[in-house]
């Protein structure tokens, strides 16, 4: 196993009404103004942002909102959070809603505290936020994990770029996690959502790495969770079980557990980040089952044994040793069958991608031909061209 440090300071409350807590939550914080961040409509006309607000009331918590947030979160929205934080003494950042909402409240809180810094640079790697303020979610879909990882992914409109950053500073304070919340979820983004959330332990599952089966036995009891999960909560939305376990597994899929003792590297949310940055309409589930198929067939042969274990284990596909490659694609067909199961993509054609474009976005992932994807198949922009065609 590689060396390794797990540090998630994150605390959950997982349950039935711990939203009510939030008012207490942040008062042992010891905070002055609260900035509320969210997305669209859907907090409103579910009365839960009502309800927040009653919350910090009754604790005699100042607090300004902020709405607006999209699919991908933008940088222009992030920059007009910062100045509201700065104009209004905001010391604490609370995001309600999904993975977006939480980027982006991640992204406001250290642009604030960085006042110094341009807060696209911690997007481009180009700087690393050194404080934060402080932060917690209420989330409502469970999807990208962002409630208990240290990343950060933020869109950038005018140049079409997509974004992520890694950064202690991107943890946060606090996660009330309330299943019910979720119940109002549409099947189309419950199964983006049980598609995240598998793709994020999916890929750690195929970083490098040897001797870790006691990781890989979680993350095989992840992936195979989160997918059993969000098939049930598409048939029956207000499934309880179905939408605890899913909206567990988006913790646990991304918070650093599934890949202990694996070099860290999503290649799959890298090919896709370009395609939801061209195409900021498509939603980022989507994206990654219409290219995962297509990355896996292309890559498999550089590691028949990784992707056996998988096949077997995953998808319950025994094996052929005779034939080795019979048995791995079979376990990919399975995989794409049960995203037309869900009513997902699995072609870049499906999502309304041009053909034109394959290649402006194996330029873009490849950073203009400067940037190799590590893995047990390294891929430089002629393999990614490739993978995006497949996948086309």
């Amino acid at each position: 196993m590689d060396n390794f440090i797990y540090d998630v300071p994150t605390k959950v409350y997982f349950g039935k009404d711990e939203e009510k807590k939030v008012g207490k939550i942040i008062s042992e914080f010891g905070v002055k103004k609260v900035l509320i961040h969210y997305g669209g409509q859907s907090a409103k006309k579910s009365g839960l942002l009502d309800r927040v607000k009653e919350c910090l009331d009754a604790e005699n918590i100042s607090y300004v909102e902020l709405g607006g947030v999209v699919a991908n979160p933008e940088l222009a929205l992030v920059r007009e959070g910062i100045d509201l934080c700065k104009k209004e003494g905001v010391d604490f950042v609370l995001a309600v809603g999904g993975g977006s909402v939480l980027d982006s409240a991640k992204d406001i809180a250290n642009g604030a505290a960085n006042p110094d810094v341009d807060v696209w640079e911690f997007s481009m790697g180009t700087a690393a936020p050194k404080n934060s303020l402080r932060k917690g979610c209420i989330l409502t879909l469970a999807a990208a994990g962002s409630e208990m990882s240290n990343s950060c992914v933020i869109s950038d409109s005018a140049t079409k770029s997509k974004r992520g950053y890694n950064s202690p500073f991107n943890h946060m304070d606090f996660a009330i996690e309330n299943p019910e919340l979720t119940y109002s979820v549409n099947a189309y983004q419950t199964a983006c959502g049980a598609v995240d959330i598998a793709m994020h332990t999916i890929e750690r599952y195929f970083c490098l790495g040897e001797d870790t089966y006691l990781t890989d036995a979680l993350a095989e009891a992840v992936i195979k969770s989160a997918m059993k999960a969000g098939k049930d909560a598409i048939k029956n939305p207000t499934d309880y079980t179905a939408r605890a376990n899913m909206m567990w597994a988006s913790s646990v899929a991304h918070n650093g557990l599934t890949q202990c003792g694996r070099t860290f590297l999503l290649p799959v949310h890298q090919f896709e980040h370009e395609v939801s940055g061209f195409y900021p309409e498509v939603a980022h589930g989507a994206g990654l089952a219409a290219i995962w198929c297509s990355w896996a067939r292309y890559v498999y042969s550089a590691n028949i044994p990784r992707f056996l274990q998988y096949a077997h284990n995953v998808w319950n596909v025994d094996i052929d040793f005779e034939h080795p490659e019979e048995t791995i694609n079979k376990a990919i067909d399975m995989q794409e069958e049960y995203y037309k199961s869900i009513g997902m993509p699995v072609s870049l054609k499906e999502l309304g991608v041009k053909e034109e474009d394959l290649e402006k976005l194996a330029l873009a992932c490849s950073r203009d031909k400067t940037r190799v994807l590590s893995g047990y198949k390294p891929l430089d922009y002629e393999d990614m061209f490739a993978v995006y065609k497949m996948a086309y």
